[in-house]
């Protein structure tokens, strides 16, 4: 059992839904992703999803999407991120980190080369947007024998045959697209998510994480009654970049309040208590 799988038993143990925030690695500065990553365990991040800049993010809005080149403008790599992790895992042993990214950095290293570092890092868990299930078996396999988690989308579009596949080939959790479309935009509809979900739950045996469309507390709330565990993205990328230009101290604490607001919002879920 790997951090992630033993964070989710853990917090379902305690009827608790896990909040996790997403940071694209190195924006605004490389230097200061590691802090941001302490800081926000800090205010209550159950896991971390660290995104690995690359120069075409298909999944990815345009608040990611300016990120990813803030991040790619200080020639960070994926070696680099590695490196991040590694530097946040000489204070912080406990929390589970995953990797959200496309193949073609891992490609260009090489499957056993990155899985050899990623675990030497501390990865926990990688999703690789734009490998589907169906040509992932062999990849999937280097994975999973080094003890990383790999990490597979959803969609409400996703086909039943591909269900099966990801039932097979998943670890850790299943992250549920909430919406059609890229990150960021438009507003997840609820009663479509929780149909979804349920329907998802009956054919995969593994944790759902919500995100894509949530963008503030209430939404967090909504979410948390149907995933066991809320994926905030877009709302904190774009603090950062609104503060792009201002020290770590300023950064960190324009992000505080949205966290704050985050995890209240699930913890109230959690406890059926109104928001």
């Amino acid at each position: 059992m790997n951090r992630i799988e033993a964070r989710f038993a853990s917090l379902q143990a305690q009827q608790k839904t896990a909040l996790i925030p997403y940071l694209t690695a190195g924006d605004p500065h490389p230097d200061m992703t590691v802090t941001l990553m302490h800081h926000l365990v800090a205010q209550g991040a159950d896991l971390l999803e660290l995104g690995v800049p690359f120069s075409d993010p298909l999944a990815d809005g345009p608040t990611i999407q300016k990120a990813v080149e803030r991040a790619l403008a200080h020639r960070v790599s994926l070696r680099n991120v590695l490196a991040m992790v590694a530097k946040f895992r000489e204070q912080d042993q406990q929390t589970p980190v995953l990797l959200m990214g496309y193949l073609n950095p891992i490609e260009a290293m090489g499957e056993e080369e990155f899985a050899k570092s990623a675990v030497a890092a501390g990865l926990d868990g990688v999703l690789t947007v734009d490998m589907p299930p169906e040509e992932s078996v062999g990849y999937h396999q280097t994975l999973a024998s080094h003890g990383l988690a790999c990490i597979f989308l959803v969609s409400p579009t996703t086909p039943a045959s591909r269900l099966g596949a990801i039932a097979q080939q998943g670890k850790g959790f299943v992250y549920y697209v909430s919406l059609k479309g890229v990150t960021g935009v438009g507003q997840a509809d609820v009663g479509d998510v929780a149909s979804h979900v349920n329907a998802l739950k009956e054919v995969i045996d593994l944790p759902v994480g919500i995100g894509f469309g949530v963008r503030d507390g209430q939404a967090a709330y909504k979410m948390a009654q149907h995933g066991e565990g809320v994926i905030i993205g877009s709302a904190l990328v774009s603090l950062i970049e609104q503060h792009q230009h201002a020290d770590i101290a300023t950064i960190m604490a324009a992000l505080t309040p949205k966290m704050v607001e985050f995890r209240s919002a699930i913890d109230a879920a959690d406890k059926g208590e109104a928001l």
